[in-house]
């Protein structure tokens, strides 16, 4: 599979990210299980509004990548989620996330729930 050209994006397609009560769950516990140092220099970033608080904008990564919502493994590859960089990558039909939502990351979701 052809991969996304995200480095240099500095997390513009970041945010806001719809996440599940499954996805919160594997989400807690990584950022449970990261060295003090790591998750206070990522809580710490200043970002724009809306932008996922996960973004690392000091790496310009995804800083919980192993663990990122469905919505974030969709990018770039379903017509309704096109990367503006290389749209050509979004081939599939819409997905389907099956799962209710309970919010999304930065907004309703924030370091204080972890």
């Amino acid at each position: 599979m052809d991969t996304l050209p995200c480095q240099g994006c500095k997390g513009l397609c970041c945010g806001p990210v719809p996440i599940t009560e499954n996805e919160y769950k594997k989400i807690h516990k990584k950022v449970k299980a990261m060295p003090r140092k790591i998750r206070e220099a990522l809580e710490n970033q200043p970002r724009l509004y809306g932008t996922c608080i996960f973004y690392d904008l000091n790496k310009d990564h995804c800083g919980i990548h192993a663990v990122r919502p469905e919505i974030c493994r969709n990018f770039g590859y379903h017509k309704d989620l096109v990367c503006f960089r290389k749209p050509e990558l979004a081939t599939k039909e819409q997905g389907t996330i099956k799962e209710k939502r309970i919010g999304y990351l930065s907004i309703d979701i924030t370091w204080k729930n972890f």
